[in-house]
């Protein structure tokens, strides 16, 4: 299944109310989760069925890679340290990592799985603190500004649309005097 890459660009969009930001979340939410169930079933359906007879060494890696997924964690090591069960047929050519080893499709899958998985579980938690903000009640006269990264909202600005009240309720006023000391 072929998916655009719109969700993995950082951009700047503005939003007109949080309800559409919700909803562009929402959106997110649910393409990501069609291609963790699609990636998932392809990890799956290779795992269950090695293409020949790969040979025992394959068939252990594997198993801790089945293991890794059931529990939900993987063994975390330092950058360029060996992960798991991880092939040793990986071979950097410039800014690639490239691999001739059957067992490499297992590997980038189970990646991908485990990255659909983050970005997931972080759009959730940006949703209900969108949903929050809802709750506080901040209006329809604010444009919302919004920072998005790899498809998730980051940060967001507040920006009253000219001429509201809430123009007024964000404008910050100071006035202060200074005494002249002889």
């Amino acid at each position: 299944m072929v998916y655009g890459l719109d969700s993995f660009l950082t951009e700047i969009r503005t939003f007109y109310s949080l309800k559409e930001i919700r909803e562009s979340i929402e959106d997110e939410i649910s393409q990501f989760g069609l291609l963790l169930e699609d990636y998932s079933e392809w990890l799956g359906t290779l795992l269950r069925n090695p293409e020949g007879s790969k040979g025992q060494e394959w068939v252990k890696k594997a198993a801790e890679l089945q293991k890794v997924l059931k529990t939900g964690s993987r063994k975390s090591g330092k950058k360029g340290e060996k992960k798991f069960g991880s092939s040793s047929e990986w071979v950097q050519f410039k800014d690639l990592m490239l691999c001739a080893d059957d067992f490499g499709e297992a590997e980038i899958l189970f990646e991908a799985v485990e990255e659909l998985r983050g970005k997931i579980d972080r759009l959730e938690k940006v949703k209900n603190s969108i949903g929050d903000l809802e709750r506080y009640g901040l209006g329809k006269d604010v444009r919302y500004i919004t920072y998005i990264r790899d498809g998730v909202p980051e940060r967001i600005v507040f920006k009253p649309k000219e001429g509201s009240e809430a123009e007024e309720k964000f404008n910050f006023a100071a006035d202060f005097s200074i005494t002249k000391q002889i």
